[in-house]
């Protein structure tokens, strides 16, 4: 599925909408370029819970935790080798019964989940200032069915 995001409140709002899909133990892949808009995404998913605290981006602290209707656990493994990942003790939040949303995914792929919801988001023609093609898909049948509820509520 093949969204157009024209602006950051586009963006917030598409959260929004994802939020309206999404359950506990569910698991999100973000990927896209740096400042692509993968934390504003993350902002409106959190809003679309109930969570109205800042939401940032984890680069540097690897985990945010937002306690919202289903805590919000957003992991960024952009700093981090594929090995770093066994003493984050991820096994153990994605055991937890709340909502992972993890930014660059490909870092931790051999630990993470082989079922997930995945979303790309591409910047056109490089250009940071235009808009953005957000692709959602599903790994898996389950996460298939949620995109095409997804599609149901556009």
């Amino acid at each position: 599925m093949l969204i157009t995001v024209h602006s950051e409140e586009e963006m917030i709002s598409l959260g929004g909408l994802l939020a309206r899909v999404l359950e506990k133990n569910d698991v999100v892949y973000l990927r896209g370029e740096l400042g692509a808009g993968k934390t504003t995404l993350v902002r409106g998913i959190a809003r679309g819970l109930g969570y109205a605290g800042r939401v940032t981006s984890p680069t540097f602290i690897l985990m945010n935790v937002y306690p919202a209707d289903i805590d919000i656990f957003h992991f960024d493994f952009y700093r981090l080798e594929g090995g770093d990942l066994g003493d984050l003790g991820l096994e153990d939040y994605l055991e937890k019964e709340g909502l992972s949303l993890i930014e660059w995914p490909q870092a931790g792929a051999a630990m993470l989940p082989a079922e997930a919801m995945l979303i790309n988001i591409e910047l056109v023609e490089g250009d940071y200032e235009r808009e953005r093609l957000v692709r959602l898909s599903g790994i898996g049948d389950r996460y298939q069915a949620k995109v095409e509820e997804i599609k149901r509520l556009c």
